[in-house]
């Protein structure tokens, strides 16, 4: 099984490194449908995954290609990392239904909004 996630590890990578979407919306549905996480496994699960390998190795490739802005990254870093606390105390309070439409929702918004803009 570890070879499975390993794999999803690696293909949520290349995703993350590749349109700089962290992973979440290659990780979260696949432990969910494939892997039988629930939506608040899925989502604590991915975040635990994403800190080493995001923050390091992908932002170290595109930093020596002149492509990060180091001050904005770490006031956002600082953002994150309050942000992503709440996020994680009002999710506990949603149920697992409500949580997995709420996500999808917000998918469906961006994916529209990548295709119809200009």
């Amino acid at each position: 099984m570890q070879f499975l996630y390993i794999i999803l590890g690696i293909l949520a990578g290349m995703f993350g490194g590749m349109f700089g979407i962290g992973g979440a919306t290659v990780l979260i549905p696949a432990l969910v449908f494939i892997f039988g996480l629930t939506q608040h496994q899925a989502q604590g699960t991915t975040l635990a995954a994403m800190v080493p390998p995001i923050g390091l190795l992908a932002a170290l490739r595109y930093y020596y290609s002149g492509n990060v802005k180091l001050g904005m990254a770490g006031f956002i870093c600082i953002g994150f990392f309050v942000g992503g606390l709440i996020g994680a105390h009002f999710a506990q309070n949603i149920s697992e239904p409500v949580l997995k439409k709420m996500f999808g929702v917000f998918l469906l918004i961006v994916a529209v909004n990548m295709i119809v803009a200009k």
